[in-house]
């Protein structure tokens, strides 16, 4: 395969796969709307958990939803059908709801587990391309998706159909996410690991606070000035009037544009920036850094109210891999 039929079949894959996804947003806007409310209704209203369950490519796919609900405020844990057979049907109680994934809703391995919802009253929610199958016809809700072609060329290997059913179950998870106003805290909580988990900390957790801030008082002479700066090693010092409220800060870039041989006997209000830029503590570590890079800085006042607190510098949110 040469490199240019390589890029052709990768487009028309995309191509049919976005087609996929566009007929799945228009569906949600007419015969699908109602079963998706419905839908989001008994999995938000449950006292228990969501089992997602499927077989095959919907079964990989059935573990990354129950995944996606769970980290994002709806408990949720997958169960393999056939497991489910075997004595896994004991992993799901009177109140959970059951998400079944099947294309064809013919899949055999999924019938014990219909049979349990129905015995135990255990609400049934089919996504499936097929309302009049095995699958949708016990199900108290059916998420019909459309029956849009793969992008397989002999229309068989599951490609578009995984799409769409990955996108439904992403949307499932995030309206229930905003139904429950879950937020960044609450979504720190599931992800304190990694470059994620240390997006969702907060400025608080790695500010540097007490004498390691640089501050001077208002009619300090610049000799001083500097001398903060070179010892505490964030390229600026804070400047406070005699309430102890932040008013200005002198950088690096300060000094070098007021850089003349009367430098060192000048007093902070002359060369400072007034009204710094600053963070509070609960900011989280990903809209400082956001900041910082917006800004073209390297360190940035942590304040309450109009009193300084803390600092922290770009390499902190380096350190511990919020980049």
């Amino acid at each position: 395969m040469t490199s240019t039929s390589s890029l052709r079949s990768a487009l028309k894959t995309l191509s049919v796969e976005q087609a996929g996804l566009s007929a799945l947003h228009d569906a949600l806007q007419g015969p699908l709307c109602d079963a998706f409310v419905e839908a989001c209704k008994i999995m938000g209203d449950i006292k228990g958990r969501v089992i997602v369950t499927g077989v095959g490519k919907s079964g990989h796919i059935g573990a990354k939803i129950a995944a996606t609900l769970a980290s994002t405020g709806t408990p949720a844990f997958f169960v393999h059908p056939s497991e489910a057979n075997h004595g896994d049907l004991g992993m799901i109680a009177r109140d959970d709801a059951i998400l079944a994934l099947s294309w064809s809703g013919e899949t055999t391995e999924l019938r014990g587990t219909i049979a349990y919802s129905q015995r135990f009253s255990i609400p049934l929610i089919a996504i499936t391309s097929s309302e009049t199958s095995t699958l949708a016809s016990h199900a108290d809700v059916v998420l019909a998706l459309p029956k849009e072609k793969e992008a397989c060329p002999h229309n068989l290997a599951p490609t578009t159909s995984s799409l769409m059913t990955l996108a439904m179950g992403d949307a499932l998870a995030i309206a229930l996410l905003e139904g429950r106003e879950f937020t960044a805290d609450n979504f720190g909580v599931f992800h304190p690991g990694g470059q994620l988990g240390a997006k969702l900390m907060h400025v608080r957790d790695l500010m540097h606070t007490g004498e390691e801030v640089p501050i001077v008082q208002t009619g300090t002479l610049m000799t001083d000035a500097i001398l903060q700066i070179s010892q505490k090693g964030f390229g600026c010092v804070g400047v406070t009037n005699k309430n102890g409220d932040l008013i200005g800060i002198i950088t690096d870039g300060d000094l070098a544009r007021h850089l003349s041989p009367n430098l060192l006997s000048e007093r902070v209000d002359d060369i400072m920036t007034r009204d710094p830029k600053t963070v509070l503590p609960d900011e989280l570590a990903a809209a400082a850094l956001e900041f910082i890079n917006k800004k073209s800085i390297s360190a940035l006042m942590v304040t309450e109210g109009p009193k300084p607190v803390g600092i922290i510098h770009l390499h902190d949110l380096l350190r511990v891999g919020v980049a």
